[in-house]
């Protein structure tokens, strides 16, 4: 009886024993973590927004901009006008040969352009119109009752300009000149054949020191090639046109037969 107590005490103690570890087993097995939130599994530190940042600065040189520095430039200013026009009218003045058949006084009219390299030094070319009206002595010369007779002239010279005060101012020019001259007698009745005198000399139509007999002696046409000079002064006016006053001496030849002309002419340029 006693046996089998102490069995059945001894089984009751090992189950005891059995339950109680197990429990403690239980208490020290840590508790299951629950799943992580789908909005923080899905946040990370690679999809986070990066903070503002400053621009980097461009590192200082010392320099401006190009476009700010061709602007920056001032620009040249000329002093004087890169081109200048002319025109003029007037009379005209002989000398030489020509004063003993034309009468002075004829009407001479100018036009003219002038490229300037700076305020003093310039290249001006002319045109020139001048009336070469015979004189009576002439015309008797030639047996003639009227004439028509002028002189076409281009000229090129070199200016020299001169600043005499803010409104005044003065210029020199010389160089070479072409000359066409030409005329016709009216009413004529020399006749042909006939020794040429020293109007028909000047008037270029003799052959052999006689007239042709084919009577072309009543119309006269050279060309010549010689010089010109002169000077002028200039009034500047408020609106920057100048009024100026010129004499010019105009001289052409060719074979011996001599062209001389005076143009006085007052006129504007600008």
């Amino acid at each position: 009886m006693i046996g089998k107590f102490a069995g059945a005490s001894a089984l009751v103690v090992l189950v005891l024993i059995i339950l109680l570890g197990a429990h403690g087993i239980a208490q020290t097995t840590p508790a299951e973590q629950p799943p992580a939130s789908p909005a923080v599994a899905e946040q990370s530190p690679a999809t986070q927004t990066p903070a503002t940042q400053t621009p980097a600065q461009p590192a200082a040189t010392g320099q401006e901009p190009a476009d700010e520095e061709s602007t920056s430039r001032p620009k040249r200013i000329h002093n004087y006008k890169t081109w200048n026009y002319n025109v003029g009218v007037g009379s005209n003045l002989d000398s030489g040969t020509t004063k003993q058949f034309v009468r002075g006084g004829g009407l001479v009219g100018t036009a003219g352009v002038a490229r300037n390299a700076n305020k003093y030094l310039g290249l001006r070319a002319d045109f020139i119109f001048a009336d070469l009206p015979l004189r009576g002595s002439a015309l008797q010369l030639a047996q003639a009752g009227g004439d028509t007779s002028y002189m076409l002239g281009v000229t090129l010279d070199p200016i020299i300009n001169f600043s005499v005060t803010s409104k005044y101012g003065a210029y020199v020019l010389f160089g070479p000149g072409f000359y066409h001259r030409s005329g016709s007698l009216s009413s004529d009745t020399t006749v042909p054949g006939s020794p040429c005198n020293s109007f028909f000399i000047w008037w270029g139509t003799c052959f052999n020191s006689s007239l042709p007999l084919s009577g072309k002696f009543v119309d006269s046409s050279q060309n010549q090639v010689g010089y010109n000079f002169g000077g002028g002064v200039t009034r500047k006016m408020p609106s920057g046109v100048e009024l100026y006053a010129e004499y010019r001496f105009t001289h052409g030849s060719h074979n011996g037969i001599t062209t001389d002309v005076r143009p006085i002419t007052i006129g504007v340029r600008w």
